[in-house]
């Protein structure tokens, strides 16, 4: 389930803007409630709340990957488009 919504949260960033995701700073309302997705899955996660608890490394350790798979795909995203000529 955490890596679902960390997974989830990297592709809205990664994909949301045709330009690299730092370029555009995203709205309040996607940044709060991106907040309070990760807040809500991560405390239900440590706290093992319908599922089984995870330590705090493991959950940091979910949201490098998310970060690193964010990256990637913001890094494909801009020749893939450039090959494909979508402006």
């Amino acid at each position: 389930m955490v890596a679902i919504v960390y997974g989830s949260q990297a592709t809205i960033y990664a994909i949301r803007d045709r330009h690299h995701f730092w370029g555009r700073r995203p709205t309040l309302w996607l940044l709060l409630s991106s907040i309070a997705d990760l807040l809500i899955i991560s405390t239900l996660a440590v706290r093992g709340i319908a599922m089984a608890p995870l330590p705090i490394s493991i959950l940091a350790c979910e949201f490098a990957a998310a970060l690193a798979f964010s990256l990637i795909l913001d890094g494909l995203k801009i020749p893939i488009f450039a090959r494909l000529h979508i402006a």
